[in-house]
């Protein structure tokens, strides 16, 4: 449900597909033949990393509960009122939630690639999209508490593929 960009090179703005139904931040994109981005589904070369949250139903912003929104006018669409979805490209380094289970038993330094389901795998099934430069775990929010040791802070909500909420992964974008 969330991306969180440390540095990226490229954030550029596309229109998104008019019968696309949620494309959640973190997740991978694609750009189909009319020139809109759409979740990568298996087909396609990725575009990107999709900077904001296309949906109906449920916020993507980091921490945010779902069923919470940022502002009540776009219910949960943050990109309601432009039509443009932010999507990172060509490098950068980022922390998400949207990954796959089986990033849980990978090495730092692995690859990562895209799933069917535009989250981040470590099973290789295309082009290398990044390289794993932190293994899952909590991320701090800058909340005092004890989730986090090393930071005394609370853990940043998540959405953990895997079942685990506040469970985060950085990684370094190579596309």
């Amino acid at each position: 449900m969330a991306l969180i960009p440390k540095f990226f090179v490229i954030a550029s703005e596309h229109p998104i597909a008019h019968d696309e139904a949620t494309i959640k931040m973190g997740q991978l994109v694609v750009m189909n033949a009319a020139g809109t981005v759409e979740l990568y589904a298996g087909a396609g070369v990725i575009l990107g990393v999709a900077g904001d949250t296309n949906s109906s139903t449920a916020s993507s912003m980091p921490g945010i509960y779902e069923g919470w929104q940022n502002r009540v006018s776009d219910g949960f669409n943050e990109t309601k009122a432009s039509g443009l979805m932010t999507v990172y490209q060509n490098g950068g380094e980022f922390a998400t939630d949207q990954f796959e289970s089986d990033v849980h038993a990978a090495d730092v330094g692995a690859y990562l690639y895209a799933s069917t389901n535009g989250n981040l795998q470590a099973t290789p099934a295309n082009t290398a999209i990044a390289v794993l430069t932190k293994a899952p775990g909590p991320y701090p929010s800058g909340v005092p508490g004890v989730d986090v040791p090393s930071y005394n802070d609370m853990a940043l909500k998540g959405d953990d593929t895997s079942g685990t909420e506040n469970v985060y992964i950085e990684y370094k974008l190579l596309i």
